[in-house]
């Protein structure tokens, strides 16, 4: 494909079939097509080949292998002939155009110099505009080639003309340049340099186009190439090094301090910090240990770890996120589905213009070449590539920075969803907190030591597997660092946990469990107690020797970064709205911490869908952030889904972003980048309407010169890319920080 035309006409091609549904992206040069079941895909690809294109399966997205090695495109052969061609226009034509536009450098013969340098650059350097204006023609279909190609022809055929049959061939000939345009006869005008001038202007747009295109998906590519290439695998008992090509699941892999991590996979020996900022953008690393899982390309930061493969090649969570970039730029925004409507109709109108000023030049008695020149700078200024590059360049870059930032946009739809989105509802558990229990407090009785509280109680605690003792345990290791040995260890089930402690008979658990001891709990714990449970926090008493000794809260605790998102969200124009399963009173006092105002408490995973129903009824529109099973349904109903990356794989289903970190700031640098890159589409899609619109009337008042207008519809594709590129440079709105550590490691 050459311009956004002949992605159009493929679409409608393959649209024709029966049951098929396609979409076409010319910037990325890929076809996503829905078929019935059964479809056989050399159907669509013999579809493609009658319309005058090439077609083939696209490869799934693979990890680089260690001996293949990673291509950046570099000996790209359509990029590389554009490079030739475009050096070559620009050595011969340059001399041509000063030649015909300064009368200074006008020797006696210049004119036949002039024909000699021109014509190379016309049949050679122009050739793919023929080769593609002819193929199309085959088909009964025009292009922007199309008016590439006639343009160019019908200078370079007129200056013939005027050479051999007119009198420009004449000895001393001398060709003012101007850019008004003069009636006269024509035969003494040549117009190589419009010929020379516009091939080297169109072929230099294409070319930086070409390599703009590249630059736009390098995010994508460098997904894929941030994987290991090779991993030391451990083999009846040895470390044998092999390509990651030939990894499989279950395999046990060795990661020392500095590697990369070759695959997903879950730990089965020895502790580190690891770093997982280039999949994140999170540059905290989060510590890791036996039984925690760990994702392909993070780099290993601290100890040697041995890992078991549990996800190898296309199934990664690397591949799938660069799979998730690649469907969510295949796909089209309303704005440029508009945008393609027009360019599908408007070569074949704009050589109906030219036609047109060409007669009515004629007819109003002005001569041949006032009228040719006006009629060939309709033809050149009018090619709408800019039109089709608006949408899918920008999505390009944006949905590949999103991706170096941890942010995965499932489709161009999402962009429209983010402008019109006023309200943001948020789960509370995994998402506005960490999800986790984690030891908040500790009340001692009188003449009681807080420290043998934590230590006895982390002891026994440290033998269980229960939530809230995992949290009492790593909080009292993280104080103290080893902990006393516990014998005769019990787990009471419903009650809680007792073991001998030193010689002390430890007991952690509830009421019951007090009742069963015949112990009373003092005054001034009761109080504490009782305290603790108004705030929706967890309080389980500690005891020995047959008295309660201590109170310790759990509670499942705020993100440290949650408030600062929730102002975020406030300055996007956004009303937060906190929703929760649990009672009113957790609720609110976490909607307080945070800084929202609107609570929903106590609701089902099924009213969920039903809240956003009703918040929808309201004229609302609706975005849901969450992470859980139980948030799938509302995600999918909401009008925009976003999915903490840390939560199940059917809430990030689900969900029309996926946020690949814990930290719900993300969230808001989502929706910024979402809106940012709406806007960039619309901006170049303005600027390429406009261009379009003013410059046609120009050029047919013959107001325009035809080497001025290859100049200019070159740039102004030039200039749509660039205007993409900007995308590049899209930054977090907040400094992360060795804050977010605690909520990482909570979330991993």
């Amino acid at each position: 494909m050459t311009c956004a035309s002949c992605a159009n006409r493929i679409e409608r091609k393959l649209n024709k079939l029966d049951g098929v549904t396609a979409s076409v992206n010319y910037a990325t040069e890929k076809a996503h097509v829905e078929v019935p079941a059964g479809t056989d895909p050399a159907a669509l690809i013999a579809e493609v080949e009658k319309t005058g294109y090439t077609a083939a399966l696209p490869a799934p997205p693979e990890l680089p292998d260690a001996a293949a090695g990673s291509s950046d495109g570099r000996d790209d052969p359509e990029l590389r002939s554009l490079r030739q061609r475009l050096i070559g226009s620009v050595i011969l034509g340059v001399p041509v155009i000063l030649l015909s536009m300064i009368p200074a450098l006008q020797f006696t013969y210049w004119q036949w110099a002039a024909l000699a340098l021109a014509a190379p650059v016309v049949v050679w350097a122009a050739w793919p505009f023929h080769r593609a204006a002819g193929l199309n023609l085959r088909h009964g279909a025009a292009t922007m080639d199309t008016l590439i190609s006639v343009g160019v022809s019908a200078a370079f055929l007129w200056s013939l003309w005027a050479l051999f049959f007119g009198t420009a061939g004449e000895p001393g000939m001398i060709h003012p340049f101007t850019l008004a345009i003069a009636p006269s006869d024509g035969s003494a005008n040549i117009y190589l340099e419009v010929a020379a001038g516009v091939t080297m202007f169109v072929l230099a747009g294409r070319y930086f186009e070409k390599r703009a295109k590249r630059r736009a998906g390098d995010a994508m590519r460098a997904l894929l190439d941030m994987g290991a290439k090779d991993v030391a695998v451990r083999r009846s008992g040895d470390e044998v090094r092999i390509s990651i090509g030939d990894l499989r699941v279950g395999d046990e892999f060795v990661v020392r301090p500095g590697e990369k991590i070759a695959t997903d996979g879950v730990i089965v020996e020895g502790r580190s910090a690891v770093d997982a900022s280039m999949l994140t953008g999170e540059s905290v690393p989060v510590e890791v240990s036996v039984g925690d899982g760990v994702v392909g390309a993070t780099v290993n930061a601290g100890g040697r770890l041995i890992v078991r493969a549990t996800r190898i090649g296309a199934d990664t969570q690397l591949a799938q996120m660069a799979r998730l970039v690649e469907e969510a730029q295949s796909g089209k925004a309303e704005v440029q589905r508009l945008a393609d409507r027009i360019s599908g109709v408007f070569v074949p109108v704009v050589i109906a213009i030219a036609v047109g000023v060409l007669g009515a030049w004629l007819g109003a008695g002005f001569g041949a070449e006032a009228a040719f020149t006006a009629a060939v700078a309709v033809l050149i200024i009018a090619c709408p590539c800019a039109l089709g590059l608006a949408t899918p360049t920008a999505l390009l870059v944006g949905t590949g920075r999103g991706a170096q930032l941890g942010i995965l946009i499932k489709g161009p739809e999402v962009l429209e969803q983010t402008r019109r989105v006023d309200t943001i509802v948020l789960d509370k558990t995994g998402t506005v907190t960490s999800g986790r229990m984690t030891l908040t407090g500790v009340v001692a009785a009188a003449g009681v030591s807080e420290d043998d509280v934590l230590r006895l109680a982390g002891a026994v605690e440290d033998a269980s597997e229960h939530p809230i003792a995992r949290a009492i345990s790593v909080a009292v290791r993280e104080r103290f660092g080893e902990l006393p040995v516990v014998e005769s260890f019990q787990n009471l089930e419903g009650r809680g946990v007792q073991g001998v402690v030193e010689g002390r008979l430890v007991f952690v658990g509830r009421d019951a469990l007090l009742a069963e001891w015949a112990v009373e709990l003092p005054a001034d714990l009761a109080q504490a107690k009782l305290l603790s449970e108004g705030e929706g926090a967890t309080a389980v008493i500690v005891g020995w020797d047959g008295a309660a000794r201590g109170i310790l809260t759990v509670s499942d605790q705020v993100k440290p970064t949650s408030a600062e998102a929730v102002a975020a969200f406030r300055r996007l124009g956004l009303t937060p709205v906190l929703l929760t399963g649990d009672n009113d009173t957790v609720a609110r006092r976490v909607a307080a911490e945070v800084g929202i105002d609107d609570v929903i408490a106590e609701v089902l995973p099924a009213g969920k869908v039903e809240v956003v129903k009703r918040l929808q009824s309201e004229g609302r529109v609706v975005a849901m952030v969450g992470d859980g099973v139980n948030d799938a349904a509302a995600l999918a109903k909401a009008d925009l889904g976003l999915a903490m990356g840390t939560g199940t794989d059917v809430a990030i289903e689900a969900s029309d972003l996926t946020l690949v970190s814990g930290d719900l700031r993300t969230a808001a640098d989502a929706i910024r980048l979402s809106r940012r890159t709406l806007g960039v589409i619309k901006g170049s899609l303005f600027w390429a309407f406009a261009y379009n619109v003013a410059a046609i009337p120009l050029a047919a008042l013959g107001l325009l010169n035809p080497m001025l207008a290859g100049a200019a519809m070159a740039f102004s594709s030039v200039f749509v890319v660039s205007n993409s590129l900007r995308l590049r440079g899209f930054r977090s709105a907040f400094r992360r920080s060795a804050e977010y550590a605690a909520a990482s490691r909570s979330s991993s």
